[in-house]
């Protein structure tokens, strides 16, 4: 089995082509990043807003919980039955996969900013808005950046389902290779997949660190320390 899965990805003819490995992960990549951020456009804001006014807070999590739990190609299925075939269905239901994610990471780095730095910018006459600007969501960064970064490496793995209703994308070829009984072709995919996942979750490591406030970093490490 492994040398097939070796001779599979050493195959000059897989690394070419617009059903080559190339473009298929560029396509699958192109998906994961803006299922992702149409997710993040809806899912921030309500969870900013949630986190910073208190009102339905107590929907988050069973929200959250729910959206979890519906199979994303379930819902993808039924939204093909809705608009036929194409990319919007596929899209959809990855934007529904990512929105918990996010969503819990904004309403939980808002609502766990500092207690005593929000009362001080209050005690300095700042408005609602100008305490959420400058003081919670500063702080709330590391949560918000968790939450983007948890969801994507949740669509990278689920994004194979585009294949179903017919798109492109790593998926392709890992049902390709299903349908012809080719282990290694699937396997290949599977590994390109991780691989994926794994150079995006670094990626974002990085983003995360050169964002964040060097500030935030020290007191959650003195955070850990005291405890």
């Amino acid at each position: 089995m492994i040398g097939e899965l070796i001779a599979w990805l050493g195959d000059p003819a897989h690394w070419s082509g617009p059903g080559g490995i190339p473009a298929q992960t560029l396509l699958h990549l192109y998906y994961c990043v803006l299922s992702v951020l149409v997710a993040a456009l809806i899912a921030v804001p309500l969870g900013v807003y949630i986190g910073h006014t208190g009102r339905g807070s107590v929907l988050v999590v069973g929200f959250s919980n729910a959206m979890r739990a519906l199979p994303t190609l379930g819902v993808v299925t039924l939204l093909v039955l809705g608009f036929g075939l194409g990319v919007t269905p596929a899209l959809a239901g990855l934007v529904i996969l990512a929105i918990p994610a996010i969503l819990s990471g904004a309403y939980a780095g808002v609502r766990n900013a500092p207690a005593d730095a929000v009362d001080a910018a209050r005690g300095m006459g700042m408005r609602p808005i100008q305490v959420l600007w400058q003081v919670e969501l500063p702080t709330a960064l590391p949560l918000v950046l968790g939450g983007i970064r948890s969801a994507m490496l949740q669509v990278v793995a689920t994004a194979a389902v585009a294949a179903y209703v017919g798109l492109g994308g790593l998926g392709r070829i890992l049902l390709d290779g299903l349908k012809i009984s080719d282990y290694a072709q699937m396997a290949s995919a599977a590994i390109v997949i991780a691989a994926l996942a794994v150079l995006l979750d670094l990626t974002l490591a990085g983003v995360t660190r050169l964002v964040v406030p060097r500030g935030l970093v020290l007191a959650a490490r003195r955070g850990g320390n005291d405890r």
